[in-house]
C-alpha cells in the first residue's frame, strides 16, 4: 500500500494560545462545573429543610477551607458562565465579531466575572454568612 502524505491535523502545541480561544474552554468548563457544584447547592438546600442540626453539618463543611474554595469557584463559574453567555447572544444577534471586539468582550467577561464573584464574597464574609 502506497503512504499519502496527508496533513496532520495542527494540536495544541501548534495552536498560539488566545483570550477567545481560553474564554470558549472556560465556557464549557465552567458549564461542567455549574452542573457538578449544583449538586452542592442542593445539598445545602436540602440539608436547610431536614433542619437545624443537618444544615449546621452543611455550614462546617461549607465553611471549611475546600468547602470555601469549592463555593468561591462555583460562584466564579456562575458568574462567568453568565457574563459569557451574554456575550454570545449578543454575537448570535450579529454584532461584535471584529477582532478588537471579539477580544473586548472575551476579557470583559472575565474581568466582569472576577469583579462580581469579589463582591458576593465581601458581602457574603461581611454579613458573616460564612461562619
Amino acid at each position: 500500500m502506497a503512504q499519502t502524505q496527508r496533513p496532520l491535523s495542527p494540536h495544541l502545541q501548534i495552536y498560539k494560545w488566545q483570550v477567545q480561544m481560553v474564554t470558549s474552554i472556560l465556557h464549557r468548563a465552567t458549564g461542567i462545573a455549574l452542573a457538578v457544584g449544583t449538586l452542592m447547592v442542593l445539598w445545602g438546600l436540602l440539608s436547610l429543610a431536614a433542619g437545624e442540626d443537618a444544615f449546621n453539618q452543611f455550614k462546617v463543611c461549607t465553611g471549611s477551607p475546600l468547602g470555601m474554595i469549592l463555593m468561591i469557584g462555583w460562584t466564579w463559574s456562575l458568574f462567568y458562565h453568565l457574563c459569557n453567555g451574554i456575550r454570545h447572544l449578543v454575537q448570535d444577534a450579529g454584532a461584535g465579531y471584529a477582532i478588537a471586539q471579539f477580544v473586548r468582550s472575551s476579557w470583559l467577561s472575565i474581568i466582569v466575572s472576577i469583579v462580581l464573584t469579589l463582591l458576593v464574597w465581601a458581602y457574603v464574609l461581611t454579613a458573616g454568612g460564612a461562619a
